[in-house]
């Protein structure tokens, strides 16, 4: 497994790293199983593991505390805070009140006294970036994390931080973790060139774009909407909606180039990923050991730029099939009232 720098932590990891999101009962309910998919991730190289304290419900990070007993200093940890753990308003957002609790808890679940990597898990316009960063600054000074990062931050957010960081002598985010597949490819516009400019390390999520590169979907029959995730986010998955029709059409031809390079469609979607210069770390979230291993049988494919350019040519650079597929939509556009007088 090839390693790069983090950003300019000077922290090594590996072009994997391993997302927990899919163990416990979002995903593989079986704690033992998470323990053994984590420890073959780490013996394939993986170094890097990725996890939530939201991630059903804090039962994912104590699997992960489980399973890296012993192994604690081999792994570079990442655990995210933001989203609401109770039914209380003040559980959740990106306030110190909030992020001082939310660490702790982290800590306690995953049975450690550091985090490696501590990120935000999502913008909260609610409270003053200054606040946000002045609390994670405190959580780097006093040891219980290393280096601090964002996901699913706008470009212009993340310059933001930036600024408010240099100005007020706060710790600066290091990462972003945002979405990236061939499928969804918005952030080559603006959130990788304005991560490079700061020189900040890319972890990217869902290379799969959520199932649809997995090799599973050939046609509109596949998608059965009454099952899983797709109950809940149909706009991601009816085929009747043009934008999953295009998804359809494009995986089609993406096959074809995979067959092309005599490599399953899982393979080209991750080496895509890695492709870009500005991406650090692709995270890929397994929910079982086979999925896994598919996975990491991928690690050795480059891609050269005729297979680079084919892909270009049937999902345009910067462009998202379905717009809908956007897990962050700015208050601006979420909230009407903030449009009309």
């Amino acid at each position: 497994m090839r390693r790069r720098i983090l950003g300019g932590t000077g922290i090594s990891v590996s072009e994997y790293a391993f997302g927990a999101m899919m163990l416990g009962k979002w995903g593989n309910p079986d704690h033992e199983d998470g323990v053994r998919m984590v420890h073959a991730a780490l013996d394939a190289g993986i170094n890097f593991v990725d996890t939530a304290d939201m991630y059903s419900d804090g039962e994912n990070e104590r699997i992960i505390g489980k399973a890296l007993k012993g192994r604690r200093d081999e792994v570079v940890l990442a655990t995210k805070g933001f989203f609401r753990m109770g039914k209380d308003p003040n559980t959740g957002g990106a306030s110190r009140r909030w992020l001082t609790r939310a660490l702790e808890d982290s800590l306690r679940r995953l049975d450690t006294d550091y985090i490696d990597l501590y990120q935000v898990h999502r913008p909260d316009p609610t409270t003053d970036i200054d606040e946000t960063l002045s609390a994670l600054s405190d959580f780097v000074r006093s040891g219980k994390v290393r280096a601090v990062g964002s996901s699913d931050f706008p470009a212009e957010q993340i310059v933001e931080a930036q600024w408010v960081s240099e100005k007020r002598g706060h710790v600066r985010f290091r990462t972003e973790q945002p979405p990236y597949s061939i499928l969804s490819r918005a952030i080559e516009a603006a959130v990788l060139p304005t991560a490079q400019k700061y020189g900040m390390g890319v972890l990217t999520w869902s290379p799969l774009a959520s199932g649809w590169l997995s090799g599973r979907y050939t046609s509109a029959s596949d998608v059965d909407l009454s099952e899983g995730r797709k109950v809940l986010q149909q706009h991601k998955f009816d085929p009747a909606l043009p934008a999953n029709a295009a998804k359809l059409a494009a995986v089609a031809e993406l096959t074809k180039v995979a067959a092309d390079l005599g490599r399953p469609l899982t393979h080209l979607a991750l080496a895509f990923v890695r492709a870009h210069p500005g991406v650090t770390s692709a995270i890929i979230g397994p929910r079982t050991p086979e999925q896994l291993g598919d996975l990491l049988a991928g690690a050795d494919l480059v891609l050269g730029d005729d297979v680079l350019d084919r892909i270009d040519e049937i999902v345009p650079p910067g462009t998202d099939l379905n717009r809908l597929d956007a897990d962050y939509v700015p208050p601006a556009l979420a909230d009407k009232t903030l449009r009309r007088l």
